[in-house]
Parts: structure tokens; sequence; C-alpha cells
């Protein structure tokens, strides 16, 4: 007796299931941002009555941004694993992102940053600070928007395009953000004066000159999102031919660096993926067979 064939009913309820699931994570990476910018939002009302806990408020903010990192590439992928991709998911996916990687750290860099206006170089951080969160914000929605077409608009088969993202990608700029704030959770505008210590020699910092290191940190990342910076995709990661037993040993160390040295290991990854154009470019010239040549020809020319 032949095997009857599948109702349209199960076929259908099978296939909706298979879309729940990255959704799910990208209603994480949702919560992840509400959490971030209320844990923020809380870090800057106790500031000036406890600090201990507006510092743990703070660190609680950047780590949800870092989970909400985790989570939007996550969505992603199980959705083109299990071919549950939809135009529904890829419109839910970019207003996860600018909840979670454009309003949260906006508010972040405000409030754990300047919002108590630290004194700075005589420029009003406060406004200064407002300016500039704002600015960040609205560049990663124009990142958003800008990789949105032009995802409808490029052929899937551009090998190119497939590695490479045009601007620094709105997770990684949040992604850096949150680094340095989990690195150094205690908000700067409680810093003047005090010392930290680097390597085990004092530093002494003013909450001036650190709110507005923070600030420009901020507008070169909003620079480099609206730019045409090219940035490596991990999205074909896949095409890296590595065997398993390698991948569950950087994957292991990966977990490990990041239990135990989260603060440094987190801070090394965001900062290394935001110089990687640079980084890139030097190796290219370092390997480049003419370009040890090249240079010198040129110094002896000089």
């Amino acid at each position: 007796m032949m095997n009857a064939p599948e109702s349209p009913q199960v076929g259908g309820r099978r296939s909706r299931s298979m879309f729940i699931i990255p959704t799910l994570f990208t209603s994480a990476n949702i919560f992840c941002g509400f959490y971030a910018a209320v844990a923020s939002l809380k870090g800057y009302q106790v500031l000036g009555a406890d600090l201990a806990e507006s510092t743990r408020y703070f660190n609680h903010a950047s780590l949800a941004i870092g989970w909400a990192v985790l989570f939007d590439s996550l969505d992603g992928t199980i959705a083109r694993m299990t071919k549950a991709t939809s135009d529904f998911g890829i419109e839910l996916d970019s207003l996860a992102d600018v909840l979670s990687f454009g309003i949260a750290p906006a508010i972040l860099i405000y409030a754990w940053g300047c919002g108590m206006a630290a004194p700075g170089l005589g420029v009003d951080m406060g406004e200064l600070a407002w300016a500039v969160s704002f600015m960040f914000l609205v560049c990663g929605a124009y990142r958003l928007a800008r990789f949105n077409v032009q995802s409808h608009r490029l052929m899937p088969s551009t090998k190119k395009e497939r590695k490479h993202f045009i601007g620094m990608p709105i997770p990684a700029a949040a992604g850096l953000i949150a680094a340095v704030v989990h690195f150094l959770p205690q908000p700067l505008t409680t810093l003047r004066g005090r010392v930290f210590h680097l390597f085990g020699e004092p530093v002494v910092m003013d909450a001036g000159v650190w709110s507005l290191g923070l600030l420009v940190l901020a507008v070169t990342l909003s620079i480099l999102m609206v730019s045409t910076v090219r940035y490596v995709s991990f999205k074909e990661a896949a095409s890296f031919h590595v065997s398993a037993r390698r991948s569950v040993l950087y994957l292991s160390l990966l977990v490990c660096g990041i239990y135990f040295y989260s603060r440094w290991v987190l801070l090394l990854i965001a900062s290394t993926y935001a110089l990687q154009p640079i980084l890139a470019k030097a190796f290219h010239i370092l390997k480049s067979p003419h370009g040890g040549s090249a240079a010198m020809e040129a110094a002896s020319k000089t």
C-alpha cells in the first residue's frame, strides 16, 4: 500500500513553524535593546545617589547590547539554514536593529558618557552629547535603510557584494560602544580626578577629556556607518573551509576567553573589526610581492 501524501494543512503548519524560530531570535534582539535602553535610563537616574548601582545598570545595558548582537547574527543564520527567509522577517529585523543598535547605544552614550554635563574644555558637554547621540542614531538608521535598498537591488550572485558590507554595520558600531562601556562601566562624569590603573601604572582620568573622547568615537563610528568603506561580511563564513576539529577548538577558546576575560576580549574583538579596513589594507600591502620592493625603490629615490 502506497503512503498517502502529506496534506496541505500539515505541510502549512510545518512551514509556518519554521518561520517562528528566527522570529523568536529577532524578538530576543528587541527585548535586549529595550532592556539596554531602560537600564541606561535607570543608571542615569541613580547616578547622583548611588554610584555603584549606576555602574551596575550601565554594565547591564552594555551586556544587553552584546546579547542583541548575538541574537541578530543568529536569526539571519537560522533563517537561511531553514530556508525561512521572508520580507516580513527582513523588515522586522531592521526595526529591531534600529532599537537595539541605534536607540539603545545612543541613550547609553548620552547617559553613561556625558549625561551629567561633565566639565569639558569650555564646551557644554550636555548639549554636545545630545547632538552626537542623535547623530549616531540617524546615521545608523540611514545605514540600515541603505543596506535594505542595496539588498533588493543587487543580484544575489554578486560574489563581491556578498562578502562585504558597504559601510560599517550598525551592530558592529553598537558593539564597540557596548564593549567600551563594559570595559569601564563607571560613568565617565564621575571619573574626574580619579586614578585608573592600566597595566599596573596609575593614570589620572579627567571627566571632560574622556567624555570628549567618547563623543569623538561616536562621531567616527557614525561617519563609518554612512561611508563607502568595505567591511567583511561573516555571512559567508561557511565558504572558508575549516575543519570541524579546529572550529571546535577556536570556538572553545573564544568562549573561555569571553567568560574569564570578557572586558578585554570583547573590546579587542570589537576594536579589531572596527579597524578591519585599515588592517586589511596594511596586510595587503605587506603581502603583495611588489609592496616591499616599491617601498624600497621609493626610499632610494629620496
